[in-house]
């Protein structure tokens, strides 16, 4: 791919381009990364005359050409390697470069839907109800048939082995609200655990 006025932006054949900028400071890290792998691949696909699949390297060899339009706002030159046939790439429209495409996606996620504190909360209320009435139970019924430490005991097996899900599913979208709800509801039911075992 040339970019109109700044030379060599990336090639398959000389993937390291001629510029002084690097690739990834023309187009961002993970754009020259993709365009690294897209060259490997196209150089791969020419020395096994493997034709199986030159229509998706083609296709996705215009997908980059056009996400580097984009970035730099200006016309990119993109010679499809397995076809030697030149196109000239224009960007979407004049002023996405990168500084208007960051405030385009800046946007985009603001715009993402607020947080769902009611419905979330009462998620979060019925999975700590849950989580309470069953430690309640097993240390009752541990307590009763037992010892008291026997209760306990099986109260830290119990919390222990589900720290680390919880922790896991902590930052989940959905997952959060009942992180949340069997958190409170194990912090809660330690209290009557205690209570039920010594009380």
């Amino acid at each position: 791919m040339i970019a109109e006025g700044r030379g060599d932006a990336d090639d398959p054949e000389h993937p390291g381009g001629t510029d002084a900028l690097r690739l990834d400071e023309l187009v961002g890290a993970e754009l020259a990364d993709a365009l690294d792998e897209w060259a490997r691949v196209c150089a791969a696909l020419r020395r096994s005359g493997g034709g199986a699949g030159r229509a998706v390297v083609s296709r996705r060899g215009g997908q980059l050409a056009r996400r580097v339009a984009a970035i730099l706002d200006e016309p990119v030159r993109y010679r499809d390697p397995m076809t030697d046939a030149t196109t000239l790439v224009h960007p979407p429209r004049s002023g996405a470069g990168p500084a208007t495409a960051a405030v385009a996606w800046s946007r985009r996620s603001a715009a993402v839907d607020p947080t769902p504190w009611g419905t979330g909360l009462t998620v979060a209320a019925f999975i700590a109800a849950f989580v309470v009435v069953a430690m309640l139970a097993l240390a009752s019924a541990l307590a009763t048939e037992t010892a008291g430490w026997v209760a306990v005991v099986a109260a830290a097996v119990v919390t222990g082995g589900l720290a680390p899900s919880l922790w896991l599913g902590r930052r989940v979208p959905v997952v959060r609200w009942v992180v949340l709800g069997a958190v409170a509801g194990t912090i809660l039911s330690w209290f009557g655990v205690l209570f039920i075992a010594f009380g």
